[in-house]
């Protein structure tokens, strides 16, 4: 098995799951439906069962396939359930982690500015969508956050009413847009909050907050959301389990 754009050296699981990934992102298996059997997969790949399953594996670690027993193999498709431990990392002091309620205060398109161009890769005068909204845990304001995503992968959104701007944003874009989130990375800093901060948290002007800056990135490893989330956590705390 050749293929003239896999990395030279790679080792052949990583060249196949390399292949796979691309057919998962042209929609070839939407998410939730099932994919060839290993051994179709070996036979169409001309490699053994165990280069495909390795390839397999790599790709449910990273939240791309779902193997379910006896059943097979399924593209990956987002859920509350995912959102939330894949994605949400804020856990109460009582040792719970629980899908935050969002209250959106605006969505509107503009033109994006230079720190949107630098976090998405974006050209000069691409217009952006931006939702502002606030985070709620046990009826707690306890994130105000907003995030910016390219108008052109999302038509439509900003004019959608604002009470219909759904709570878990990676299962609905996956839905209606079909794009699939399925990295993140984030930054951590101490902040103070700011006026609007202090407003909307409920909190006095100077508390201190902790500030997430996480950009999302597609299936195929592109930037399509950059959130800025500025969290109190007098009752809370960041949780991330370390592999």
């Amino acid at each position: 098995m050749t293929d003239p754009a896999s990395p030279r050296y790679a080792p052949l699981y990583q060249q196949i799951k390399t292949l796979l990934v691309r057919r998962l992102a042209s929609n070839e298996w939407p998410p939730g439906s099932a994919l060839p059997s290993e051994i179709a997969l070996a036979q169409g790949y001309n490699v053994s069962q165990g280069t495909v399953r390795k390839a397999l594996t790599a790709m449910e670690k990273e939240h791309l396939v779902e193997r379910r027993q006896g059943r097979g193999t399924f593209a990956a498709r987002h859920s509350q359930q995912r959102s939330l431990f894949q994605f949400f990392h804020l856990m109460s002091d009582a040792n719970e982690r629980q899908l935050p309620d969002s209250r959106v205060i605006s969505c509107r398109s503009g033109t994006a500015t230079a720190a949107e161009r630098n976090a998405l890769t974006l050209e000069a005068g691409t217009p952006v969508t931006r939702i502002r909204r606030v985070r709620q845990l046990d009826g707690r304001p306890v994130i105000s956050e907003s995030l910016t995503v390219p108008t052109t992968l999302f038509p439509g959104l900003e004019s959608r009413p604002l009470e219909q701007v759904p709570n878990t944003l990676y299962e609905f874009f996956e839905a209606e847009y079909g794009v699939m989130i399925v990295h993140a990375t984030e930054r951590l800093r101490a902040t103070a909050a700011t006026t609007t901060e202090a407003e909307l948290l409920g909190v006095d002007i100077g508390t201190p907050l902790l500030a997430i800056d996480r950009l999302a990135l597609n299936i195929e490893n592109r930037p399509v959301e950059w959130r800025e989330s500025c969290c109190h956590t007098a009752h809370h705390y960041y949780f991330n389990e370390l592999d």
